[in-house]
């Protein structure tokens, strides 16, 4: 429920830094600067505009540090209400204080993500853009970063738009149709109709079609690394991520745990997880450290199957093949700088298969051209243009507005009464304004913008 009362939070991280924010929204923000401020020289505070001066505490007139402030009156501020900025040191507790002095005149603790809901409950910004907002500040790559900040600019909701067109139009017509039949209004041709919804369910499946890579940017993919002891899935992963995160030896078992680091590849975010070797022992931490890789194989998003191309394809072997059977895997053959002698099976030699040194580094980026390639598929990431669904809640709504066209295309021509088919546009258009906002149910909305952080 939006209450027109007025909050403040600090809007930066907590810790010590150079400078710390303090920012209130609503009426009474210009009154709490009023109360707590003293700028330099006279007169009160302009629109935004930056002005030198102490925070006080008015009850007993101590300074308690010097600071920035800035006014920013509605309706041209980011929530379009009253806005004021107060940037004092960033020491914790400074910056606690100048909080509470601000809670103690005129505002209250704002909730996680109540600035961003009032911006879009204001009408600023629509859904898309505000959940954006927060993908803007965790984005942990560029491509990340790019998508986030497109959909924070609308070319998303505005691709959203365009699938609303033809749904707006047919409907448009049809309820005209039913509810003036008097004015002697006239249906347009059944197959204009047919093909503006038509056209809208082609851009609803373009978008769909998307969802895959709109959500490994945002959310990165898992990646293990399989094979038995000593055939370099350490050596692989420090190679992979640039630096000896991994130990390597001789001694077969040497890793015994899962070691997890996340690497950047063409801006996909890649989290890399190094294995236990699988094989026949009787270690118990080593059999451990294999049931755990295991475990975690049916969970991986992709697995590189390393095998040593200088020996013989082996029973060892063997049970990794069948381990990954079914899964999304990459055949890596490692050793490439030794004579290769690998004979590999049949269930293998039609594999996606890239030959690599881990030592030497030779192949290595062919292996993450192959990785990419799977998850990606020519899209260019940083491109102007390129947006992509990339939450469930998105997706799920577009396939609910695409079952209610099929069905209103059904229905329509079948001959059922026009009062029955306008239901399914309506419905459609319902499940597009969840994705935007419109029609989203307020459970929904606390549970997006509670995943926000205090302050934004």
């Amino acid at each position: 429920m939006y209450r027109k009362d007025t909050i403040a939070a600090i809007s930066t991280p907590v810790g010590e830094g150079g400078i710390g924010i303090v920012r209130v929204s609503g009426a009474e923000a210009e009154l709490v600067a009023a109360r707590i401020f003293s700028k330099k020289g006279s007169g009160g505070l302009e629109s935004h505009r930056f002005y030198y001066g102490e925070i006080r505490d008015p009850d007993n007139g101590e300074v308690v540090d010097e600071a920035m402030a800035v006014l920013m009156r509605a309706p041209r501020s980011y929530t379009r209400e009253d806005v004021l900025e107060i940037q004092c040191h960033g020491g914790y507790l400074l910056v606690r204080k100048v909080l509470e002095l601000v809670l103690r005149h005129g505002a209250r603790p704002a909730e996680p993500g109540e600035f961003t809901r009032r911006a879009f409950l204001n009408g600023r910004i629509d859904l898309l853009q505000a959940e954006a907002v927060m993908e803007v500040i965790r984005g942990k790559t560029e491509a990340a970063l790019a998508l986030a900040q497109h959909q924070r600019e609308g070319l998303l909701s505005r691709r959203i738009d365009r699938v609303k067109q033809g749904i707006v139009t047919s409907l448009a017509f049809i309820e005209a149709y039913l509810d003036f039949p008097e004015d002697d209004i006239v249906l347009p041709d059944c197959r204009e109709i047919e093909s503006a919804v038509r056209e809208s369910l082609v851009r609803i499946d373009e978008l769909l079609d998307g969802f895959g890579q709109g959500k490994v940017i945002r959310e990165g993919v898992s990646v293990l690394i399989a094979g038995k002891p000593n055939v370099g899935k350490s050596s692989l992963l420090n190679t992979l991520l640039r630096e000896k995160r991994a130990i390597v030896t001789s001694v077969p078992g040497t890793t015994r745990d899962i070691i997890e680091e996340v690497v950047n590849i063409k801006g996909l975010p890649v989290t890399l997880l190094d294995t236990a070797g699988i094989r026949d022992t009787e270690d118990e931490i080593e059999q451990e450290g294999m049931r755990l890789t295991l475990e975690k194989i049916p969970l991986a998003d992709l697995i590189l199957f390393v095998v040593d191309a200088s020996r013989p394809f082996d029973n060892e072997d063997m049970l990794i093949m069948h381990a990954v059977a079914g899964r999304t895997f990459i055949l890596v053959c490692n050793k490439s700088d030794l004579p290769s002698v690998a004979d590999l099976p049949e269930g293998l030699k039609a594999a996606n298969t890239v030959t690599i040194s881990a030592r030497s580094g030779a192949g290595i980026d062919d292996l993450r051209e192959a990785i990419f390639s799977l998850f990606i598929r020519g899209a260019a990431l940083d491109g102007r243009e390129f947006t992509a669904l990339s939450q469930v809640r998105h997706r799920d709504a577009l396939e609910r507005a695409k079952r209610h066209l099929q069905s209103f295309l059904r229905a329509f021509q079948a001959g059922t009464a026009l009062e029955f088919v306008a239901l399914d546009l309506r419905d459609a258009l319902g499940a597009l304004g969840e994705v935007t906002g419109e029609t989203t149910p307020d459970d929904i909305l606390d549970q997006i913008f509670s995943r926000f952080c205090i302050g934004k």
